[in-house]
């Protein structure tokens, strides 16, 4: 009906690819350039899915990122959580570094798409941080890592936070956000 709708939209708007605006004026002598490709660069969402395939935490990271209700973020969760399962068991290859011999751990660790890239961290509890952003933006992995040191600092050591339930930790939420403040600030590599 017409959550469904609303969901087909924010797909939409997520895998649309952004054009790049070329304006000229009436003079050929004076064209206006291009916008630089870092204008495009910006993180989106950040959602947290527990080891079960429940969403814990979800979040808008940048103003560009499209509003996507709460029920539409807890079926992206457990949908995400599936398709990573599934591609863990379907993968024909084993990565480098897996504690599993079998390769059962792998899962998907980075979606590109046009005017989307998806990043995965996976930690050996089974908690994913999956972190959304335009094409261009630098250091998603580094970020990922940067967020788990965060949810482990913050959120892990909060005595009210129980393992595997939504988090509700102030802290958390502030530390993410000087995180991805000082990314996008300084462009630079973190560490």
């Amino acid at each position: 009906g017409q959550d469904d709708c609303k969901q087909q939209v924010a797909i939409n708007r997520l895998s649309r690819p952004r054009a790049r605006r070329q304006a000229r004026s009436n003079r050929p002598d004076q064209r206006i350039p291009d916008l630089p490709e870092t204008a495009n660069m910006g993180f989106l969402h950040l959602f947290i899915v527990n080891k079960s395939g429940g969403l814990i935490h979800h979040r808008p990271l940048g103003a560009r990122a499209p509003r996507i209700g709460t029920n539409e973020w807890l079926r992206i969760g457990s949908t995400f959580h599936s398709l990573h399962a599934i591609a863990a068991e379907a993968s024909p290859v084993r990565l480098l570094g897996n504690k599993n011999s079998d390769g059962a751990d792998d899962g998907i660790e980075q979606i590109e798409a046009g005017g989307l890239v998806l990043s995965c961290l996976q930690t050996r509890t089974g908690v994913k941080f999956v972190i959304t952003a335009e094409p261009g933006t630098p250091d998603l992995d580094m970020v990922l890592k940067e967020i788990y040191v965060l949810y482990a600092d913050c959120a892990l050591k909060d005595p009210f936070y129980e393992l595997e339930m939504p988090i509700r930790c102030e802290l958390f939420t502030q530390a993410v956000d000087a995180l991805i403040e000082r990314v996008e600030k300084t462009g630079a590599r973190l560490r």
